[in-house]
């Protein structure tokens, strides 16, 4: 597997790809409508955890990928605890969650649907990191690292910066040639 070191841009690779159930708008995401409990759960049968554990573990096992947001998990956590499936204690200042033998039931009996998740997230996972891509992400890392020095350096110089311009849309109809597409984003 890859590090996240290997996706050098500063903002969240593949953003704009998703594969899983859809968004409006045709994106992917990573997790369906209440896949996030299922998630969760399966986190916390390895041991107790508090909301930023999970949060910070999910990041990880993506390698940087998908980051949930507090709004998502500790809601979750706190809809898991009200069902009885979780359970808490205050330990050095934050709640610690724990599976309960409630959600432990839950579990083994939607053992199926979690399976399901976590063999597409694997899937996703195996797409993202396996070639090309990681070098893709290092040339398109490249790519917008210049694009925002050359507009920086550029300021005021209209003809430089549309220039630029020009140069990316030209690159944008060579890539929609090579694969075909007619879309404009």
């Amino acid at each position: 597997m890859r590090n996240r070191e290997d996706f050098v841009f500063g903002f969240e690779p593949f953003g704009w790809w998703r594969s899983g159930p859809r968004r409006r708008g045709g994106r992917r995401r990573w997790f369906g409508a209440g896949d996030m409990k299922y998630v969760v759960l399966k986190m916390l049968a390895e041991k107790p955890k508090h909301g930023y554990e999970i949060m910070r573990e999910l990041d990880e096992q993506s390698q940087g990928c998908y980051k949930p947001s507090p709004g998502t998990v500790y809601p979750t956590l706190q809809w898991l605890e009200d069902e009885g499936l979780v359970e808490s204690q205050e330990q050095e200042g934050k709640k610690v969650y724990a599976i309960s033998q409630a959600g432990r039931d839950f579990l083994e009996e939607h053992k199926s649907t979690v399976e399901e998740i976590f063999d597409r997230f694997e899937e996703m996972m195996d797409h993202i990191v396996s070639d090309p891509m990681p070098e893709v992400n290092k040339l398109v890392g490249r790519v917008v690292k210049e694009v925002y020095k050359a507009s920086w350096r550029l300021r005021g110089d209209t003809d430089k910066q549309r220039r630029v311009g020009e140069i990316l849309e030209r690159a944008l109809a060579e890539l929609r040639e090579v694969t075909g597409s007619t879309a404009k984003a």
